[in-house]
């Protein structure tokens, strides 16, 4: 699956293939440099791909090369992880440089690539979960429909940032990977800090009222509309779970969390 890509671009393989459900990657070395081969299996991984060209490496992993489904991209070695820190009693710095990235990522810049999806179209799972089962998805719906119907400037969204898809790229600092190609409000891209469910310390006592205050202030995003992406986002992000038939819980638990702080 990866030999064409090897002959052409002359890479040396550094590593065992790791298969997703969208995509299929191989550590390699190109010229010397530690990088990693990724072809896309679907669309939006497609997307992704053309989107992480278009940012030219900056806030974003560079790309060395690319092909139709194919791209070529740096590759981190080193062994700082923001999940790590965010376990181990530094999730405020874990923040601040996420958003950072995020910020990097959002910056102007001409010709957006073409084709990225639309949030509208993302939040389409949701009204229909939340007519099934109804509690606190009534409640992500309602936030997510106010939302999308008062949208701020549209920026080049990332789609998918959380702890994992940001990572140490030593001197050239931390940069994002893997996003899905969007196009929407920018508050969106600093929701699933809030609502990542691999991060156990999202549901701690006091969490989301801290980091609200940091994202708030390094974003310079309204806190109440950021209340109101968290729960709007964790309301999307349990129907994709409910679809698939998994638990929900840790979203859900978000998803309150953040209903109580925007009401209280």
């Amino acid at each position: 699956m990866f030999t064409s890509f090897i002959n052409e671009w002359a890479l040396d393989p550094a590593g065992e293939p790791i298969l997703t459900r969208t995509s299929r990657l191989l550590p390699v070395r190109w010229r010397g440099l530690p990088a990693m081969l990724k072809v896309a299996d679907e669309p939006e991984e497609r997307s992704g791909g053309q989107l992480m060209q278009w940012w030219d490496g900056q806030g974003a992993a560079q790309v060395y090369a690319a092909a139709d489904n194919a791209i070529l991209l740096e590759r981190s070695e080193s062994r700082r992880s923001l999940f790590h820190m965010a376990m181990t009693g530094s999730d405020d710095d874990a923040t601040r440089i996420i958003c950072r990235a995020v910020a990097m990522l959002h910056g102007p810049r001409p010709s957006p690539p073409a084709g990225l999806a639309p949030l509208e179209h993302w939040f389409r799972a949701l009204d229909p979960a939340a007519r099934v089962h109804g509690g606190i998805l009534r409640t992500c719906a309602d936030a997510a429909r106010h939302l999308l119907s008062t949208p701020d400037v549209p920026v080049i969204l990332h789609g998918d940032i959380h702890h994992g898809n940001i990572l140490d790229f030593d001197n050239r600092g931390w940069l994002a990977i893997d996003p899905k190609g969007l196009h929407g409000e920018r508050g969106f891209d600093y929701a699933n800090i809030f609502c990542n469910p691999d991060l156990p310390a999202v549901t701690a006592p006091g969490r989301l009222t801290r980091q609200l205050a940091i994202v708030a202030h390094k974003s310079r995003l309204e806190p109440k509309r950021l209340l109101q992406w968290i729960i709007a986002y964790a309301g999307l992000s349990a129907a994709w779970f409910l679809g698939d038939g998994e638990s929900p819980e840790s979203t859900f638990a978000v998803a309150e969390i953040a209903a109580a702080e925007l009401n209280g």
